[in-house]
């Protein structure tokens, strides 16, 4: 989702199409979110069942978009060359955590807020309960889904997840600090897509993703290679056995987003669409709206609901509202606490090293 915590990462703007990417992704799984939970959702359905149920259904595949992208940028950062460029593993994966856990809590405490306040106006499973002890102590440490404690708000799933998946990579490039390593990415990618990503019980675990995620690893090795086939050879094979033993879509969109990545690194085609501005402005945003557009959904539903209930109109402004808010909301949590010069962050900084 964003860019693993590593000096040697180029910024994302000027890898083509990765920021574009991002940011599709996320328009897409907001809107999913916004057609998953209700009421707004409810009353435009009727207007609009063919919209709101490809929302429903298809929206959540846009992960794979940050699956495959995830991996890709962690090869560029931890192993650009196909060997480890790092040496402190520990110390790189706390700097992740910290990363990746700073602005979730922000956002956490926001959500845990607006469901008390909208809590009475609004019924349904969609408000999450008061949260217990046990329960933000499991998010803080990105544990909930692995424990069973029920989740406070939509899509964190996917930030403990993100976390595994970087730690399985950094252990893995850490055994062999030569290209054998890559061996271990493609044995554990065969693993993960022929056997685990077909157990449904064990999506609380990095290795039921880990098959997307190594595709992208597989991209950035095939872009920056002298001999790209053996690498685009390896992501057909691998997604295409997947397929061919249990047809997913979402692995079928991993394999075409991880092909697109390669032609796009090496100039095999371009599309200026994907660096519009407003593309690449939301793409560097897109983990804090990602965090925060669930809190913002549930206050709008609520205030929609509460005064227009059954008005097709407002319910369907109210989603567009929503949505928009949402943007602004993500641009706000990402200016104050996500952001290297946010003044949170700098304010975590002073306070570790007081001058």
């Amino acid at each position: 989702m964003v860019i693993p915590a590593a000096a040697t990462a180029p910024p994302a703007q000027r890898l083509p199409g990765i920021d574009a990417l991002k940011a599709l992704a996320c328009v897409l799984i907001i809107w999913h979110h916004l057609a998953f939970y209700g009421p707004m959702s409810d009353v435009v359905h009727h207007a609009a069942p063919g919209l709101m149920d490809w929302l429903y259904t298809y929206g959540r595949m846009a992960v794979q978009v940050f699956l495959v992208v995830g991996g890709f940028l962690a090869a560029c950062s931890l192993a650009p060359k196909g060997v480890a460029v790092f040496q402190q593993p520990g110390r790189l994966i706390l700097r992740r955590y910290r990363r990746l856990a700073l602005p979730l809590m922000v956002a956490v405490f926001i959500t845990v807020a607006v469901a008390a306040l909208v809590r009475p106006w609004l019924a349904g499973d969609s408000v999450p309960d008061a949260p217990t002890f046990w329960q933000l102590l499991s998010h803080i440490f990105l544990l909930q889904d692995v424990l069973g404690q029920e989740a406070l708000s939509a899509g964190i799933w996917y930030v403990a997840i993100d976390f595994q998946l970087f730690v399985i990579s950094v252990a893995v490039l850490s055994l062999l600090r030569d290209t054998r390593h890559r061996w271990l990415v493609l044995a554990l990618a065969a693993v993960s897509l022929l056997y685990v990503n077909r157990v449904a019980g064990l999506d609380a675990t990095g290795l039921y993703f880990f098959g997307s995620y190594a595709l992208g690893m597989l991209a950035w090795w095939a872009s920056r290679s002298t001999q790209p086939a053996r690498w685009l050879l390896a992501i057909a094979v691998l997604g295409g056995l997947a397929l061919a033993l249990d047809f997913r879509g979402r692995i079928l969109v991993a394999v075409v987003v991880a092909l697109g990545l390669v032609g796009l690194q090496r100039g095999l085609w371009t599309a200026r669409w994907l660096q519009a501005p407003g593309l690449l402005q939301l793409g560097q945003i897109s983990y804090s709206v990602f965090l925060i557009h669930f809190p913002v959904c549930l206050l709008v539903n609520a205030f929609v609901s509460h005064f227009w209930p059954t008005q097709l109109l407002a319910n369907t402004l109210g989603l567009l509202a929503a949505f928009l808010l949402s943007l602004l909301a993500g641009a706000a949590l990402y200016r104050g606490v996500e952001s290297p010069h946010a003044p949170l962050r700098a304010w975590r900084r002073n306070r570790l090293m007081p001058q």
